[in-house]
């Protein structure tokens, strides 16, 4: 049966419907209000597409981005519509973050120095220093591309767009009370975790180091 399209559905930056009917050697074959269309490899989703079959026979929420009709040509990108909801959600959440909240986040990027977590539109930096009271000297040891997590807004800087994040702070500080636990002239066991030339550093427990002095 013949299916009249109707060519003036659609027009550039408008937001439709697209059922996947195959994958072809650019990306995907697209039916939007009885028009085929195509919608290109690089656009079906924001992350890297390894296997575009999976979206075979499901309906796409995507914007137009190129109508030619007479050529009868009509691309589609669902990567478009993602990033314009994540520039929506980026705008609305700079508005409402503050110091002090906790928000959960992705972990992204993860490296020695720290991880970027994204927030929902907002990437911030979880440094490595921020993200334990035990010293880690790579954060590649303990956080995961993918991995969700909670996390505090520790600094704002909006001229910037900069966001500083720290997962310690949810968990209560060994240094709370550190006079009770470590009185002076209690004998106490303890690690040594560093050596330098004036003396050593020994950790009594997980976020607690003292220093020997090399006199001592």
């Amino acid at each position: 049966a013949a299916v009249h399209a109707d060519w003036s559905s659609v027009a550039e930056g408008m937001t439709v419907v697209a059922r996947v009917l195959e994958t072809n050697k650019g990306g995907l074959a697209v039916d939007v209000n009885g028009i085929r269309g195509f919608m290109p490899m690089s656009q079906i989703d924001r992350a890297r597409v390894e296997n575009a079959e999976q979206f075979v026979n499901q309906k796409l929420l995507c914007i137009v981005t190129d109508v030619d009709k007479e050529d009868r040509n009509l691309v589609v990108s669902r990567r478009a519509l993602q990033e314009k909801e994540r520039e929506e959600m980026r705008v609305k959440l700079w508005a409402e973050l503050a110091e002090g909240q906790i928000r959960t986040g992705v972990v992204g990027n993860v490296r020695d120095f720290g991880a970027f977590v994204d927030l929902g539109g907002v990437d911030g930096l979880l440094h490595v220093s921020e993200i334990s009271w035990k010293r880690i000297p790579d954060a590649t040891q303990v956080l995961q591309v993918g991995q969700m997590i909670k996390v505090v807004v520790l600094k704002i800087d909006r001229e910037k767009q900069k966001l500083s994040l720290g997962l310690k702070q949810l968990e209560a500080s060994p240094w709370e009370n550190i006079e009770m636990k470590f009185a002076a002239g209690r004998l106490v066991p303890g690690t040594v975790t560093r050596t330098m030339d004036f003396g050593a550093f020994v950790e009594l427990e997980a976020g607690v180091e003292g220093l020997i002095h090399i006199s001592e």
